[in-house]
């Protein structure tokens, strides 16, 4: 018999590559009697998953009603830029003034990885290798209590990243290397001020590009309410067939 906790996390991570691979679109309803089919799960560990999803922003649970995909709207967009620009610079000099021969294999390889996505021009490997590249950062800089504040954005920032897709890869690889350059030399101050950039130079874009996948009047309760079949409707005795 499947542990629960282990079912639990099956729907978990197989709900959330679907919302960060956009397989689910933002603001789309999670239907919990085909996701619990589908995925092979009861009702419970399902619903265990679509609260844990939740709390990192992706799914948006309305109470007495269902679930969605989280709207992903440009104020949210702008929200998380506006935490980036905080967080990344200090990620970044952190990183760079703990840059050693033994801790920067992981940031070479994953800066590596990324090159190998752009120049295949497969917009689902470039976003997440890119992706991964500033988890690496993060990895990288050592800091227990920035790595807590960073994980509940990894998702987020990947999704953003699939989201954005159209944004110019060689200009964001580009990025990248002056980066990985940066910490690799040491160079604290001058590797914030590089990742500061890097992140600001997407915003405005990102933000923008939010507009074409986000509905203004998206009404969360309507849509998660439209989650219930109507029920085959029973005939009347009396009631003829009808034909066509």
């Amino acid at each position: 018999m499947t542990a629960p906790g282990s079912l639990r996390n099956r729907a978990y991570e197989t709900i959330k590559q679907r919302i960060v691979g956009v397989e689910l679109r933002p603001g789309q309803r999670l239907v919990e009697r085909d996701l619990a089919a589908e995925l092979e799960v009861s009702r419970i560990p399902l619903r265990e998953a679509l609260r844990m999803l939740a709390a990192e922003r992706l799914v948006l649970l309305v109470p007495g009603k269902g679930a969605l995909v989280a709207p992903f709207t440009p104020a949210d967009v702008r929200d998380l830029f506006d935490v980036r620009e905080a967080l990344e610079p200090l990620a970044a000099r952190l990183a760079a003034a703990k840059a050693s021969a033994e801790t920067l294999p992981l940031l070479r390889t994953s800066l590596e990885t990324a090159r190998a996505a752009t120049a295949s021009g497969d917009r689902q490997r470039i976003a997440v290798a890119n992706a991964a590249f500033h988890t690496a950062i993060v990895e990288l800089a050592d800091n227990p209590l920035l790595t807590a504040q960073m994980r509940p954005l990894d998702a987020l920032t990947e999704w953003l990243f699939h989201l954005t897709a159209a944004r110019d890869a060689d200009e964001q690889r580009s990025e990248h290397e002056a980066m990985y350059d940066l910490i690799a030399s040491g160079r604290s101050e001058d590797a914030a001020a590089s990742a500061l950039d890097h992140v600001v130079a997407g915003r405005e874009m990102s933000i923008a590009l939010a507009e074409t996948w986000s509905t203004g009047d998206l009404d969360p309760e309507a849509i998660a309410k439209g989650r219930r079949r109507r029920r085959p409707e029973t005939p009347s005795p009396t009631a003829h067939p009808v034909t066509e």
